[in-house]
């Protein structure tokens, strides 16, 4: 646990955002503003409907009942007069800028796009930066860079919006095998994946896939189990114990996730301790080679073989109640308010230390 923070900070949830993961960022807001220490934290929350209208909703936020699931959608909600820039300044100490904690899951608030925007007004911000958002995002990039730095993945084909043919299917056919699965390279939660056994099922799941981005990627079929880990922190990061996801149904689609409410959670995963290591060793890995700060949670397939694949990275994973990365941390002994303190001290921390390198060249 990094040092504890003195006096009030002024703590400003982003939600919402344009991507078909809206109502998740919902959920997730709403739980994180339920589990700030207040005593440390002053809230503010701001929302982003799917116009990108930015709206205040720190006092709908605090009239919600005690039973409500999530926030409201800020399509629904007044929108402000002032741009987000000089709101977050009016929000800010004295001259002393509050802290950002981005909670928009996939287009904008995960891809580096807000992350840009809090950087080039010289506020903090938790979680990943530009470069690494932007990595994570795009999958087939991120892919790329785990290959290049020698990190075990399952195959995978990348289709650009311009290369779909029956032509292009049928060698993906070819190479990849069926059952494989096509997902869109720029979303998550889910959103857009399909398991396909078919050449005409795979060329439809491509057409779809690509209704949400230019990229699209079709990954071959692992036979194994979905393994999660939690990391935190910036030059130093620490990993959680793996968890391990056990489907309803047939793949941990959207509706597995956010839905039904069927699948298991396994916290931590029935796994020999060797292999735990080994798991979060991968995790730690993939996190420093995409450039990664703040948190993650890296997923992970366990083949049937023991080798263990990097699956993907997600620099915004839920903070809902079933959601994967505070079920670990509390796991470790990090309970949910402590959890969200030292994340804020780590956008601190990386603030402090940009500053000082922008100092250094000027």
């Amino acid at each position: 646990m990094l040092r504890a923070m003195s006096g009030i900070t002024r703590l400003v949830l982003i939600y919402g955002g344009p991507s078909a993961e809206h109502e998740v960022s919902c959920v997730s807001a709403l739980h994180v503003s339920r589990a700030v220490d207040r005593s440390q934290f002053e809230v503010h929350v701001l929302g982003v409907s799917r116009e990108l209208r930015w709206v205040d909703a720190t006092e709908v936020a605090n009239a919600l009942p005690s039973d409500a699931a999530s926030l409201p959608s800020p399509d629904g909600l007044d929108g402000l007069v002032q741009l987000p820039v000089p709101l977050l300044e009016a929000i800010g100490d004295g001259g002393t800028p509050p802290v950002v904690f981005p909670l928009i899951h996939g287009t904008m608030g995960e891809d580096g796009r807000l992350q840009g925007l809090l950087e080039s007004s010289g506020v903090p911000y938790v979680g990943a930066g530009v470069l690494a958002s932007a990595l994570c995002m795009e999958k087939h990039v991120a892919k790329a860079v785990l290959r290049d730095g020698g990190l075990p993945q399952g195959d995978f084909r990348v289709v650009r919006v311009g290369d779909l043919s029956e032509t292009t299917v049928e060698g993906i056919g070819l190479e990849l095998g069926y059952p494989c699965f096509v997902k869109p390279s720029g979303q998550g939660s889910s959103v857009g994946v399909a398991k396909v056994d078919t050449a005409d099922a795979l060329l439809k799941a491509l057409r779809s896939a690509l209704e949400y981005g230019d990229v699209a990627l079709v990954e071959g079929y692992i036979d194994g189990r979905e393994i999660e880990l939690a990391v935190l922190g910036n030059a130093q990061p620490r990993c959680t114990a793996p968890g391990e996801i056990v489907p309803s149904q047939d793949f941990y689609d959207y509706a597995d996730k956010y839905s039904l409410g069927e699948a298991e959670l396994l916290i931590p995963a029935p796994v020999p301790p060797d292999l735990a290591d080994a798991a979060r060793a991968l995790a730690l890995d993939a996190y420093r080679a995409l450039e990664v700060e703040g948190f993650a949670r890296v997923d992970l397939f366990l083949v049937r073989s023991g080798a263990l694949l990097v699956n993907e990275v997600n620099t915004i994973p839920g903070f809902t109640p079933i959601s994967m990365y505070p079920k670990l941390w509390e796991h470790e002994g990090l309970a949910y308010a402590e959890l969200i303190t030292e994340l804020v001290e780590l956008a601190h921390e990386r603030f402090a230390r940009h500053q000082a390198f922008r100092r250094s060249v000027e």
